[in-house]
């Protein structure tokens, strides 16, 4: 079913957080007025009542569903259990009282995470289910993953208009750089800059470098949701990504090259490193919804590092 979002009443989940303020950005320029984003203050999305009272007092055509809970890591490794918690339950009430209520169309973000550990690259939609995925953000994924099933159960019950995009990692201006939730991106940023204004001669980076990623930038991946959510109608999960690998040791040279760190960088085998590789096959993207994103590794990072420091946000982390 298509919508206009220009048109609609949109209700924008996770609207403060990371990827969520590139969206509602994005809607508001495309000249979206009626718009709620709400924040965790106001409402818990993973109490019942506090959804309930959510749409019964916002009415809406369209759900673009980005809350989460997650982190890096260690993060993910020190709360395995309330990730798989908040996320399970939010996914659940948000998706159900959007049914009930009579939402039009229901975006869900999910998340490379819900690939198995040992997936095919490039990931394949059609082989998500081909094993458990990664350990370290297993019960991440595996929550992103039931949100999945729910939309594909309510579309085969309900005629439910639920959509289901897997976002590859992301990173840009807004993202997390604190210690504790920060991914690679934003953790290399910090800490290169750290060191170059100490003179540090070497950094240690976790895993042994040869883990590969594929980073899509918020903007790209703001404007990919956009496009899903008018274009696309289809039970099918949908890859978000930059169709492109890259290795956690050049991922490190070039951060340390726009950031200026002219030490060594040292990579401890003895942390764990994750997934071993990621990248995705976008066609199905491309195709369903003509969405290919436009920005360069290179640029994104600059971009990024530019932010940070223009925010003052790397002065404060020294």
């Amino acid at each position: 079913m298509g919508v206009k979002l220009r048109e609609a009443r949109v209700l924008v989940t996770g609207g403060a957080g990371f990827l969520g303020r590139h969206v509602v950005e994005q809607l508001e320029a495309a000249g979206c007025r009626q718009l709620i984003a709400p924040r965790l203050a106001e409402y818990d999305l993973t109490r019942d009542a506090d959804v309930a009272r959510l749409f019964a007092s916002h009415p809406v055509d369209v759900v673009l569903h980005l809350a989460a809970e997650v982190g890096g890591i260690g993060f993910n490794l020190a709360n395995p259990g309330s990730i798989f918690y908040r996320n399970v339950m939010m996914n659940t009430l948000v998706m159900e009282h959007a049914h009930r209520t009579g939402v039009a169309k229901f975006v869900g973000v999910g998340s490379v995470c819900a690939y198995p550990e040992h997936a095919r690259v490039p990931f394949r939609e059609d082989e998500l289910w081909d094993g458990y995925p990664e350990p370290t953000n297993g019960p991440y994924g595996l929550a992103k993953k039931m949100m999945l099933v729910q939309g594909q159960a309510y579309r085969a019950q309900y005629g439910f208009d639920a959509i289901h995009l897997l976002m590859m990692n992301l990173y840009g201006p807004g993202d997390h750089f604190d210690a504790e939730r920060s991914h690679v991106v934003p953790a290399l940023i910090r800490r290169l800059l750290e060191a170059t204004a100490a003179g540090a001669e070497e950094i240690t980076v976790w895993g042994d470098g040869r883990a590969t990623r594929e980073f899509l930038y918020v903007a790209d991946a703001a404007r990919g949701i956009l496009l899903a959510a008018e274009r696309y109608d289809d039970a099918r999960p949908v890859n978000l990504g930059a169709g492109f690998e890259v290795s956690v040791r050049e991922l490190a040279t070039l951060i340390a090259e726009l950031t200026g760190f002219r030490g060594r960088l040292v990579f401890d085998a003895s942390k764990p490193s994750g997934q071993q590789r990621r990248s995705a096959d976008v066609s199905r993207a491309r195709e369903a919804f003509g969405f290919e994103a436009g920005i360069s590794l290179r640029e994104g990072l600059s971009r990024t590092i530019d932010w940070y420091v223009r925010t003052g946000l790397a002065g404060a982390a020294r």
